[in-house]
């Protein structure tokens, strides 16, 4: 993005003036998130601009044939604007939604991690997001699906990616009765599912060098019309890949002063599909140690023992590498690759996942991503996913 390029300067003030969530007021063009929500595939990864913000986060591991190991997150955001009168214009340069962007890559072998981004009005040739098919771009970054198979590609300089994914489960429908919830108040929920075991092939490319590339992915995708609640200061969200065929998503919500939200939540997937919801009272994290950056002075848990007495689970998951924060110009956060040890129902198990921290380095301003709660989900001072 051109730093000196005032519409894009314009572009920012816009969207704290939007989405700053203090005062809260109310939201007539939004759809609002309800219970009862009945979730279609493919339509469902389609565009939701009925309601005000959404996004769309891939995260996954890769590896070369000769073992060196990747891992990168790609997401897109729309966050759409308060206006009827833009929202029903016909012309297609009216600035209805605005479009944020994540490239990161993680190089777990030499500890190297790289990011990027970029933010757009919605426009011919800039950024946007279809109605009746996969496809999410911003400039030449774009998502694409079409049966049963995401494509994605995002190239900056010598690094990049361009990846086949192919889900291997179908999709996991993420907290109670069609909505995830995000604070014990009424409204604040999203309709969120994930794609938790997606076979993923496809290119890398590190400092010019192409590399063939395979893996595992994850991908969430999230649409709602409200901001977290104003007691809350971040939030903690982890995806868990284990060997034994099964995933786990947890997101604990902190609020002010240390507490832990009890909209906080998990999923718990099996062999099959088949998912499982877990309460904040089904399970416990706690830090193991700590990592200050030396970017943004934020103090991040780095290590984490997760617990799930009722299913006999007990994991410890451990950073690739300690730095893996993104500081953009719209969100402060921690993303990174992390590897699991521990013991399912007395077995041994091992495995892969990403874990994103927000509200370390910065309170809330703008939501980007409540992990399921939100990449994003991802908050704009702090992404959730």
């Amino acid at each position: 993005m051109n730093r000196t390029n005032p519409l894009k300067i314009l572009l920012v003030i816009l969207v704290i003036l939007i989405l700053f969530p203090y005062p809260v007021w109310s939201e007539p063009f939004f759809q609002e998130v309800l219970p009862g929500y009945i979730y279609r595939f493919p339509e469902d990864h389609f565009s939701h601009p009925e309601f005000q913000t959404e996004w769309w986060y891939y995260t996954g591991h890769l590896k070369t044939a000769d073992e060196k190991r990747y891992g990168y997150e790609l997401t897109f955001f729309r966050t759409g604007i308060q206006s009827q009168r833009k929202r029903e214009s016909e012309s297609a340069w009216v600035m209805r939604d605005i479009y944020f962007a994540h490239l990161a890559i993680s190089d777990e072998n030499r500890k190297e991690f790289r990011f990027w981004e970029k933010m757009n009005r919605k426009g011919p040739g800039l950024a946007g997001a279809e109605t009746d098919r996969l496809l999410v771009w911003n400039e030449g970054w774009r998502i694409e699906g079409s049966n049963g198979i995401h494509r994605l590609k995002a190239r900056e300089g010598g690094f990049g990616i361009d990846l086949s994914l192919a889900s291997q489960k179908h999709p996991v429908i993420q907290g109670k009765d069609g909505i995830s919830r995000k604070s014990v108040k009424t409204g604040h929920a999203s309709h969120y599912y994930s794609l938790t075991k997606i076979e993923t092939e496809g290119d890398l490319w590190i400092e010019g060098k192409r590399l063939g590339v395979k893996g595992e992915s994850w991908m969430d995708h999230e649409f709602f019309s409200h901001q977290l609640a104003e007691d809350q200061e971040g939030w903690d969200w982890f995806s868990i890949q284990l060997d034994n065929h099964r995933e786990i998503m947890l997101y604990q919500l902190r609020l002010k002063g240390g507490a832990i939200d009890p909209a906080s939540s998990g999923t718990l997937i099996g062999p099959g599909g088949e998912a499982e919801y877990l309460s904040s009272a089904d399970f416990f994290i706690t830090p193991l140690a700590f990592w200050i950056s030396g970017k943004s002075r934020a103090r991040y848990p780095s290590g984490w023992e997760i617990r799930i007495p009722g299913h006999s689970i007990n994991l410890k998951v451990t950073p690739t590498f300690e730095d893996q924060e993104l500081v953009t110009k719209q969100a402060t956060y921690w993303e990174g690759s992390c590897i699991i040890r521990g013991e399912y129902k007395g077995k041994e198990v091992t495995g892969m996942g990403y874990t994103e921290l927000s509200g370390y380095g910065e309170s809330f301003s703008i939501q980007t991503r409540p992990p399921d709660a939100p990449a994003a989900g991802k908050s704009v001072q702090s992404r959730m996913r």
